[in-house]
């Protein structure tokens, strides 16, 4: 069971995250507790993708705090943030292997970057991390054109654990799968959360691995939190958006799959 009192492992305050003369992100403040399983959701063109970059420092923030790991990001020196970065993995929309790379020298990329390991080292992390998301051994000499959208998710989920992180960002991850792929896919994450101890800050729209995966849900809009909270409080939103999402056409399971007690819930 998470400790809601938990120090939490991600702080952001009154983030504001912008382009050009609009800001996307205006006022975001969210903590993530460590070992849980996030996900954030909100309507397309809210800003869920952004901010994630901005967490990761792929954006520039134009205001607010974000602290990972107990640091401040923005205030760290280079080498600083290189440290903070090899404890965490990013699994990018539609994977963003490098397409002339094979699988395995696509997850042994990071610890050529960070790691300077010997290459038979590299080899063997590398095929152990491929083994761990279920990718077959004949898998490791594919290119990414020749992995199926599932295949590809596993793959780049593998690259995301070699430097084995404490936190993973994955950016909508089911997207693209089809219903039997997506559903190995949450089984899979949940696995891997509960053996290697993860935080997971998941960016979806997807309502099953919202209802299967997430401890909590933060919702995004009008570059603002919404709300945030487990499923239950998200049922129960009178937001009009959060109301349409939660019981519109397509989420008329959710109130029957809500468990009364979530076995890795809060």
């Amino acid at each position: 069971m998470l400790n809601p009192a938990a120090d939490p492992i991600i702080s952001i305050k009154d983030l504001v995250v912008g382009f050009d003369e609009t800001n996307v992100i205006e006022g975001f403040s969210l903590d993530v507790r460590r070992g849980e399983v996030l996900g954030v959701i909100g309507p397309s063109g809210s800003g869920k993708s952004v901010t994630l970059r901005a967490i990761i420092g792929l954006l520039p923030k134009r205001g607010g705090v974000i602290e990972v790991l107990g640091s401040d990001y923005s205030a760290l020196s280079r080498r600083e943030r290189v440290e903070i970065e090899r404890r965490w993995g990013v699994l990018f929309q539609q994977g963003a292997l490098f397409s002339s790379l094979t699988v395995l020298e696509n997850v042994e990329f990071p610890m050529r970057e960070y790691l300077g390991l010997p290459k038979k080292l590299r080899h063997e992390i590398a095929r152990f991390k491929i083994d761990l998301v279920g990718l077959s051994p004949g898998a490791e000499n594919l290119y990414p054109s020749e992995l199926s959208g599932g295949m590809i998710k596993r793959a780049a989920l593998a690259r995301a654990l070699a430097l084995d992180p404490q936190i993973v960002f994955l950016d909508e991850p089911t997207a693209g799968l089809d219903p039997i792929s997506a559903a190995k896919f949450d089984e899979l994450l949940l696995d891997l959360k509960d053996a290697l101890g993860l935080t997971v800050y998941m960016v979806t729209h997807d309502l099953d691995s919202l209802t299967t995966v997430c401890d909590r849900i933060a919702a995004l809009g009008k570059g603002k939190l919404l709300r945030v909270g487990s499923l239950p409080d998200m049922l129960a939103a009178d937001d009009p958006w959060l109301v349409e999402y939660f019981h519109g056409p397509r989420a008329r399971h959710l109130e029957k799959a809500v468990p009364e007690e979530r076995t890795h819930g809060i």
